[in-house]
């Protein structure tokens, strides 16, 4: 088995979308853990803000035949359409961020809305360049004041 952190994030009816998701993968996986959900605002676009939650997961798939076969089917039963706009609103957006402790989306070290829910999952991720944890570069973004914890989400 191999350990997978996904990353959800939705800007349309985000608490909902991202509840749905995070119930999707528990009746489709083994999640080990699901981070807190944070808001930030869309990258890319004007959209909405989004609601990010990384949920950590036991899989047999590969990283590819994770996305294809699973993920993308559960985006579509949310409801996500794709449209050439790739930061464009969307219902859900779920994405392989580390499989089994590799980095799959280098944007994790610099993109807010990654780097601190996959940190509250993977805290001692080493970004390979400055050394720095995942920990210290979230805790970054938290001071800059871009990101709001949505503690009234649950777990």
């Amino acid at each position: 088995m191999a350990e997978a952190l996904v990353l959800l994030g939705s800007n349309i009816e985000p608490v909902h979308n991202t509840r749905q998701a995070v119930r999707l993968l528990h009746a489709l996986f083994d999640v080990r853990a699901v981070s807190t959900a944070w808001e930030t605002a869309a990258v890319g676009s004007n959209g909405p803000n989004f609601i990010n939650v990384a949920v950590k997961i036991e899989t047999n798939a590969s990283p590819a035949q994770l996305k294809a076969e699973c993920l993308r089917r559960m985006e579509h039963r949310l409801g996500r359409v794709r449209t050439n706009d790739k930061n464009g609103p969307r219902t859900i957006d779920l994405d392989v961020i580390v499989y089994d402790h590799v980095v799959l989306d280098p944007a994790l070290w610099n993109q807010a809305h990654i780097a601190i829910p996959v940190a509250d999952l993977a805290p001692g991720l080493i970004e390979p360049i400055s050394r720095r944890t995942l920990e210290e570069i979230a805790r970054a973004f938290q001071e800059s004041g871009s990101v709001i914890a949505r503690t009234d989400l649950c777990r």
